[in-house]
């Protein structure tokens, strides 16, 4: 029992600090693409470390049951709704801050080939 407890502990507690260390990056990253990042680390990682630990403190219950569809919830619409905004920002004409190019890097084939196979 207590090896359960330490271990649902340990997923919070991983959990709040993805959700913290997300929730930071939404305040320092300078544009709109790498906050979408931010926020979809805190979507995935912080709130599936979260409900796991939660379902673990639960036992085998319905609410363990209630806890999984919302986990499912938010892996199957996050993903997509950081798509459709990421998209919605490239069609209002925002550009990502970057310091280059590389896309013209690729065309040119100037990239190394490291680690690929023929």
């Amino acid at each position: 029992m207590i090896l359960l407890d330490v271990a649902s502990w340990a997923l919070i507690l991983a959990g709040s600090a993805f959700i913290i260390v997300g929730a930071l990056g939404i305040l320092r990253f300078p544009d709109v693409y790498t906050r979408m990042h931010a926020a979809s680390v805190i979507d995935t990682l912080g709130a599936g470390f979260l409900f796991a630990g939660l379902m673990l403190q639960a036992g085998f219950t319905q609410v363990t049951l209630k806890l999984l569809f919302i986990l499912l919830l938010f892996f199957f619409t996050g993903p997509v709704i950081t798509h459709a905004l990421a998209q919605a920002a490239l069609h209002a004409g925002l550009k990502p801050e970057i310091d280059e190019d590389r896309r013209d890097r690729l065309r040119d084939g100037s990239l190394p080939d490291a680690g690929r196979q023929p």
